[in-house]
């Protein structure tokens, strides 16, 4: 069972949807994504119809990267907890609702531009978080469950 937050947690969700043929009708995603949670700074690397890698980075990483998804663990845990509890994401916790309802949002980036990646693959990257329901996740100490 993996733990979350981790890189074998997010592995595991890119082993679902690697081999899941609704995510693949969902069409191309074509971003490099940063994970910011705490401390832990994870890239996930999306190419045509697959997560291509999951990679631990530092913060001057994140520059390279067309966006990154950033809030505190105790939100994360929310999120992950919300999905697998109701299968997908409920209404306060899809990515597009936490962006659109924090004042310096969700989706983060250096470059505008690369930002808009969040918009245009956010149906395929709501996919990649809801497959987490279909895994049995163990949060980190402290954390909700």
């Amino acid at each position: 069972m993996p733990m979350f937050p981790s890189i074998e947690w997010f592995e595991a969700i890119r082993d679902l949807v690697n081999n899941d043929d609704d995510y693949r009708r969902l069409g191309t995603f074509d971003a490099r994504v940063g994970i910011k949670i705490g401390d832990l700074l994870l890239e996930l690397e999306f190419e045509a119809f697959e997560c291509n890698s999951v990679k631990k980075i530092t913060e001057n990483d994140l520059r390279d990267l067309d966006f990154w998804l950033e809030q505190s663990p105790e939100e994360w845990n929310e999120m992950v907890a919300n999905i697998k509890e109701h299968g997908s994401a409920g209404l306060k916790f899809t990515l597009n609702t936490i962006d659109l309802t924090r004042p310096d949002g969700f989706a983060k980036s250096y470059d505008g531009y690369r930002r808009d990646a969040f918009y245009r693959f956010n149906q395929s990257l709501q996919h990649f978080f809801d497959s987490s329901a279909k895994i049995e996740t163990e949060f980190a100490v402290g954390a909700k469950s």
